[in-house]
């Protein structure tokens, strides 16, 4: 029995009056009086000895322990509706997915239509964000996580090692007329601020200085970044994996060959160690492995969006 579990009334109540931001606006959203309401909430604070909004003739407003309460209860109670149209639908054998959005867009969805295939019984779910999954919620069964990893207590393995080169339309690589590493020192550069790699990195490895006043556009999305490449913008540097779909139809070239590339590992499989014995997990894992042999492939559907 969970002891220290309060009463759904009062969960409800409190959830719904934090999103909207009104103890009257939720009272009609729960078909409840503004007064039955109040009183949930106050229940609910004299439960936790906490008080969780600040209340004045203006209004209502979370406080800073409110605002942490709410960000918990609010994944909670979205993964029990999520369970309940499961349930209401029939879908067993339900995988929740998290991860990084340029990988969701650009790697993982393309694919999915095999993983589908291969495990037709397997209700899959996924959602993409920068902000890593809370797997205390029990909303995520597994996430891909990309940085440096640093997750103690979690399961973490490798997804593929990456090549991290610069990439640029093949038009663009003509008309600019480039030919070698030095030739980037004049053309207009595209900056992922996110990637583990950055532009004075690979300049490094090719012994050559670099001025950061070379940036023509920066963006915090790979998807953005290669998008800001496809359009003949400048040249980019970053992962020709997540670039695969872009490369396959022409519409990113390789600037140099794979020898003047910087090889890492930054995309994760992330996930409570518990939640490897869930068959729907080892699956998912089983089957990113196997297309993670060759992340290059070419053998996947067009990644346009």
């Amino acid at each position: 029995m969970r002891s220290s579990f309060p009463p759904l009334s009062c969960l409800l109540a409190f959830e719904a009056a934090a999103r909207r931001n009104s103890f009257s606006a939720a009272a009609g959203e729960l078909h409840l009086t503004p007064s039955a309401v109040s009183h949930q909430i106050a229940k609910l604070e004299q439960l936790l000895e906490v008080r969780l909004f600040e209340r004045s003739v203006r209004g209502i407003a979370l406080t800073d322990t409110g605002k942490e309460y709410m960000s918990r209860v609010s994944l909670a109670l979205d993964a029990i509706s999520a369970a309940t149209d499961n349930v209401r639908k029939g879908v067993r054998n339900a995988l929740y997915v998290h991860a990084a959005p340029s990988f969701a867009s650009l790697w993982l969805m393309p694919r999915l239509a095999d993983f589908a295939q291969a495990h037709p019984g397997i209700g899959l779910s996924l959602s993409s964000s920068t902000v890593h999954s809370d797997f205390s919620s029990g909303q995520v069964d597994i996430e891909i996580r990309y940085g440096v990893p640093n997750w103690p207590h979690l399961h973490v393995q490798p997804v593929f090692e990456e090549r991290i080169q610069p990439l640029a339309s093949p038009a663009y690589i003509e008309q600019q007329g480039i030919e070698t590493p030095a030739d980037l020192l004049r053309v207009p550069l595209i900056q992922s601020v996110v990637n583990v790699v950055q532009w004075a990195d690979w300049f490094r490895s090719r012994k050559l200085d670099f001025s950061p006043g070379q940036f023509a556009y920066r963006f915090d999305r790979t998807s953005m970044a290669l998008d800001a490449a496809v359009q003949g913008l400048g040249v980019a540097l970053d992962s020709s994996s997540v670039a695969a779909g872009h490369l396959h139809h022409g519409r990113l070239k390789k600037v140099f060959d794979d020898r003047w590339c910087i090889k890492v590992q930054a995309h994760f499989l992330v996930c409570p160690k518990r939640h490897l014995q869930r068959s729907e997990v080892a699956n998912f894992i089983e089957w990113i492995h196997e297309h993670a042999r060759d992340p290059e492939s070419a053998a996947i559907a067009d990644s346009s969006r």
